[in-house]
């Protein structure tokens, strides 16, 4: 089974995914989120600090199918970051980010997702995928910004397609919407 779980910042997305797999003690954290300053540190320490300790860990962003073990229930948190770091890497040295860098980026994380999906349903494990819904505030004004909000709208919908179940967090509560 995989299932997608998107909500706005704040909005219990990663709480509700977890609760997924809450009485589950197989179940590898596939955590996305790098430390680059004290902030993200005590962010990171929070989520650790309320997920089972028996949850085995696995972080990256890049070869995410090598997390896959003898667990049958992988959680990834969160897809979102993933797309920031993975956009980060490619286009770091640039200015302006054209449509053909764009794909690039697109390509590279769907390419992710697909290899981690495909070695789940090899298993026939569980995949529970985190992702911020990104397209309900304003027009980011930096082009960058832009560039992120729109990579991550259409990835969105993508690995939408390939999940049997998506969920939509708002206010702590969760709509089944497919």
């Amino acid at each position: 089974m995989i299932t997608l779980v998107t909500g706005g910042a704040r909005s219990g997305k990663s709480s509700f995914a977890e609760s997924l797999l809450a009485d589950k003690e197989d179940v590898v954290y596939m955590a996305t989120s790098r430390i680059f300053d004290k902030e993200m540190e005590e962010r990171i320490k929070l989520h650790r600090d309320s997920r089972p300790a028996i949850w085995r860990t696995f972080e990256g962003n890049y070869n995410l199918k090598e997390a896959i073990g003898e667990e049958k229930h992988y959680l990834l948190d969160c897809l979102t970051v993933l797309t920031s770091n993975i956009m980060f890497d490619i286009t770091k040295d640039v200015e302006y980010i054209d449509y053909e860098l764009q794909k690039r980026v697109e390509d590279k994380v769907l390419e992710e997702i697909k290899d981690l999906i495909q070695a789940v349903r090899a298993k026939d494990y569980n995949l529970v995928m985190v992702t911020n819904e990104v397209g309900y505030s304003v027009v980011p004004e930096h082009h960058i910004s832009r560039v992120f909000r729109d990579i991550q709208g259409r990835i969105n919908q993508r690995v939408a397609a390939l999940s049997d179940e998506v969920y939509l967090v708002c206010c702590g509560i969760p709509v089944k919407i497919k």
